[in-house]
């Protein structure tokens, strides 16, 4: 049994995966597609968001700052989903590679829940007529910058590495309770946030035009937080392993 276990693929992957070596040394191969990709959904996006798509009969031009806010929005959400699980990986499994990941997934998550934050009040000026307001949604997401931080803050506030990632990860499975109160908190609570306009099942309310640099802006900022997690990534393992031989090997100071 134990034999077909190591011979099986899947389960040699996730092995191999965890060495700090071996995912170094893959994590470098995938950056420049992951880079190149990014940059070249990026600028189609944009493009589309800004020349392409016809002004909204309400809101003029203004709503084109959407299509920078929303990816952003379902970011923020989608980045603390992936680092609770690599945060739950690390803390059952005791994998250095998934606490990397994990800690290293906060800063970006912190930057895009910040962009929601500020592109939401831009948008909220001109149709509610003020920059902020203790909205559900907008209270929550700050919530969730604040969850953020305080992630980065206990991670750095611990010299012993190993020791900061599982206390730190224990708090942002802690932080989870907040994403469901996010995403229902235009339905839980009468705000002036607007409800879903996207939806995976059933019709979408949002003009069929606006959907495709919407999508393209989403997948944008996907490919963009896995090529950054992994540059932040590769750096922190290189400061915890400094003087680890496969360190020593790639920067030449080792046979």
């Amino acid at each position: 049994m134990a034999n077909k276990q190591k011979k099986n693929p899947i389960v040699l992957f996730i092995h191999k995966t965890g060495s700090p070596e071996y995912f170094y040394k893959l994590s470098g191969r995938f950056l420049p597609w992951l880079i190149a990709i990014t940059t070249i959904l990026t600028a189609w996006g944009l493009y589309q968001a800004l020349y392409v798509v016809p002004p909204d009969y309400q809101q003029s031009e203004s709503y084109r700052i959407l299509f920078i806010h929303v990816p952003s929005a379902w970011m923020s959400m989608f980045i603390y989903a992936a680092m609770a699980v690599m945060a739950f990986i690390a803390l059952v499994w005791r994998i250095k590679v998934a606490e990397i990941c994990a800690m290293a997934s906060a800063p970006i998550g912190a930057a895009f829940t910040f962009i929601t934050l500020c592109t939401g009040a831009l948008w909220g000026k001109p149709m509610w007529g003020a920059y902020w307001v203790w909205d559900a949604r907008m209270t929550s997401e700050l919530v969730l910058l604040f969850i953020y931080l305080g992630i980065i803050a206990l991670y750095r506030s611990i010299d012993d590495r190993r020791a900061a990632a599982r206390v730190a990860s224990i708090m942002a499975l802690v932080g989870l309770v907040n994403l469901p109160i996010i995403h229902y908190s235009v339905e839980w609570w009468t705000t002036l946030h607007q409800g879903q306009t996207i939806r995976l099942t059933g019709p979408s309310s949002i003009d069929a035009s606006m959907l495709p640099p919407l999508i393209i802006m989403a997948v944008a900022t996907k490919t963009y937080f896995i090529a950054a997690m992994l540059a932040n990534a590769r750096n922190m393992l290189i400061e915890q392993d400094r003087n680890k031989s496969w360190v020593r090997r790639l920067i030449g100071d080792a046979p």
